[in-house]
């Protein structure tokens, strides 16, 4: 009990005798301490009276001067207003500081509520998505940026990566909108990526313009290295110089053809068709051709689990199976293995191509898919390898709403894996393994 309570209840006790022994000297015992009591009463009504009148009036009134209890119990009160208003003070602040970071900022923020609605947003969100303080606040915001690209994103909730629109039917500019989760509610991030797309279609026009430029010199200049290479009257001296000139002119051609094939993937919009595929054919004729290489591993298998077709873009599919492919026999030595399987379960259906080559090392898997990347240059020269094949492969799985699972192990082997979805199989029986 803190020391202004012992003595308001001393107080009030001595009070109380003093009124007890006036009350029995005047022979009115009861009425003397009840009317000492009711006075105390009264006195405790002015009080709360005066501290209550502070309390609604506190931005223009003093404190009341009060002792005791009722000094500390002000005492307390004012000590909190003034923790209040300290954090009141920082809370304004804070919030001003956030203001002006955000409008600072050159991507614009949304602040948006559980069901997606518009709570708050910066200038740059404003300007960027064209929207109107107090009259989009509440405004979902799928409702107002109506973008196909945009819907099928938040439909998805996969906010890993930002989605990119355009920002009206009738403009260029590009928007890059990325969601981030954070408690029961949502940001919304808006980038301008005008510059970005254009490079990047610059880019794609420069390389597809390149590559076909590129392609009809290569011809001439074939013709007449494999003209000259077989003509008995060309002096030996020249034989392996002129080897050498037709295996590059060939490498430039693959090349060549890779960058053709991947600008035609990369400027083709929307899924791939839906042509029904025979798999089954299609990774047989791959297996005998591969078998008819002048070099290839001692064991190659395919294994077909089942017999389902694929809905997609026959050249595509066979693209991508067969880039798969040959990789695994570049890599595999002669004595290696090399099995080849198509099955097909309750998630989708499944290609694979596992070999027993020279492996790859772990951090070099995550960019294998990036275009011109090897994993090792001099390797890449001696197998004749464009560093395109596994681009073409990731642009044509995107096409079709698959996926590519890399797994390997240096000195091991690899295993590459397509996984398609179940909407694009046209399930059969099962089938026996076929060596």
């Amino acid at each position: 009990m803190s020391p202004a309570w012992s003595f308001a209840i001393a107080r009030l006790l001595g009070v109380l005798a003093v009124a007890v022994v006036v009350g029995f000297f005047l022979g009115q015992v009861e009425l003397t301490v009840v009317a000492v009591l009711a006075g105390y009463l009264a006195l405790t009504f002015v009080r709360l009276y005066r501290i209550e009148r502070w309390l609604r009036r506190r931005r223009t009134e003093s404190p009341p001067d009060l002792q005791g209890v009722w000094g500390d119990i002000v005492a307390l009160i004012m000590r909190i207003y003034r923790r209040k208003q300290f954090h009141k003070r920082r809370i304004v602040q804070l919030f001003r500081e956030f203001r002006r970071m955000t409008s600072a900022m050159p991507d614009g923020v949304v602040v948006l509520g559980t069901d997606r609605e518009i709570l708050w947003f910066n200038r740059n969100a404003g300007r960027l998505l064209r929207l109107r303080r107090k009259v989009d606040f509440g405004q979902r915001i799928d409702n107002l940026i109506r973008h196909p690209d945009f819907a099928r994103y938040v439909a998805l909730g996969d906010n890993s990566m930002p989605v990119v629109v355009r920002a009206s039917l009738d403009s260029d500019v590009h928007l890059a909108l990325q969601m981030v989760a954070y408690g029961s509610q949502q940001l919304l991030l808006v980038r301008d990526v005008t510059r970005q797309v254009r490079l990047e279609s610059m880019r794609k026009d420069f390389v597809a313009n390149a590559s076909h430029e590129l392609r009809s010199p290569l011809t001439v200049i074939t013709g007449y290295v494999d003209t000259l290479a077989d003509d008995p009257g060309v002096d030996l001296m020249w034989r392996g110089p002129l080897e050498e000139m037709r295996r590059q002119a060939e490498r430039m051609r693959a090349v060549v053809d890779g960058l053709i094939e991947l600008s035609r993937l990369e400027s083709t919009s929307g899924e791939a068709g839906q042509d029904l595929i025979d798999v089954g054919g299609m990774l047989t004729l791959i297996r005998r051709e591969s078998l008819a290489l002048d070099r290839h591993p001692a064991d190659i298998t395919l294994t077909l689990a089942s017999d389902a077709k694929l809905l997609g873009s026959e050249p595509e599919v066979h693209s991508i199976f067969a880039n798969l492919v040959s990789n695994a026999i570049k890599y595999t030595p002669p004595e290696g293995r090399v099995d080849i399987r198509w099955q097909v379960d309750g998630d989708g259906a499944h290609f694979s191509v596992a070999d027993t080559g020279v492996g790859i090392a772990k951090e070099h898997i995550p960019r294998l898919t990036e275009r011109f990347y090897r994993v090792d240059p001099s390797r890449a020269r001696t197998t004749g390898g464009s560093g395109l094949g596994l681009a073409i492969v990731k642009h044509a799985l995107q096409r079709h709403g698959a996926s590519l699972a890399i797994e390997s192990a240096e000195g091991v082997g690899s295993t590459f894996t397509c996984h398609f979805p179940a909407q694009r199989v046209v399930a059969r029986t099962p089938l026996a393994a076929n060596g």
